[in-house]
């Protein structure tokens, strides 16, 4: 099966949908996406290789789905840190961070030292609907998880990358390349881009809204909330 990708208008429709017509709320949306992230961190970096993991977190939904990978990952018997220099005052986001916190997982203010004492990283800084200028403080942290030799998983999109053009022609992000990539629901055009390892994650989606949005829900296996495919299961 050649899966085919989600452009941002159709991906932001897709949300509104499960959300309205298809009764998730954003909660269930962010747990799920969280899950499968962790569950992709598992598989491509198992414990044996270094329980640290950096979370990098965004003022967004894509953070909100870091920390909740960041929670999964703490239950999975990794040492989870977060860094979240932009705090909504949204209630969805503070309960997110109280759960954290109630683990005890450490929220780090300088990224750049815990980069230096980590064994893998999470971007979960900006996801698929971003546009325009990095702004502060992420410019260095995006150019430092280039930078790195650490390697790092992208929560569905690579943190400046734009949804079909894929990386900055220069400037931030311009040679920040990932090593894992975590689509959500489905691929977005971007992953023409991407040479690394590509996840799908998101298996709660009805056929129904699979054939409206024109996407295909890839076979999982077992109990798993990611499956892996390379670049020719994907159709851009």
């Amino acid at each position: 099966m050649a899966l085919k990708t989600l452009s941002a208008k159709a991906a932001a429709a897709l949300d509104r949908e499960l959300m309205s017509t298809g009764a998730f709320s954003i909660d269930q949306l962010m747990e799920l996406a969280g899950l499968s992230v962790s569950q992709a961190v598992a598989r491509v970096h198992p414990t044996k290789q270094g329980r640290r993991v950096l979370v990098a977190v965004g003022p967004g939904n894509n953070g909100g789905d870091g920390l909740v990978a960041a929670r999964h990952l703490f239950h999975y018997g990794y040492q989870p840190a977060i860094y979240y220099p932009k705090r909504p005052k949204n209630d969805l986001y503070q309960r997110l961070v109280k759960q954290c916190e109630d683990l005890e997982i450490p929220f780090v203010d300088d990224f750049f030292a815990a980069l230096k004492s980590t064994d893998h990283v999470v971007d979960a800084i900006f996801g698929f609907s971003f546009s325009g200028e990095v702004r502060e403080p992420f410019p260095a942290v995006i150019n430092a998880m280039a930078e790195t030799k650490v390697p790092v998983t992208s929560v569905d999109a690579p943190s400046s990358w734009d949804i079909n053009e894929g990386p900055p022609k220069s400037g931030v992000g311009s040679n920040f390349h990932p090593n894992v990539l975590v689509s959500l629901t489905a691929p977005k055009p971007l992953v023409k881009y991407f040479k690394g390892r590509h996840f799908v994650g998101g298996r709660f989606v009805a056929p129904s809204i699979a054939k409206k949005y024109d996407f295909d829900v890839p076979k999982y296996e077992g109990i798993d909330q990611v499956v892996e495919i390379t670049d020719n299961q994907v159709k851009i």
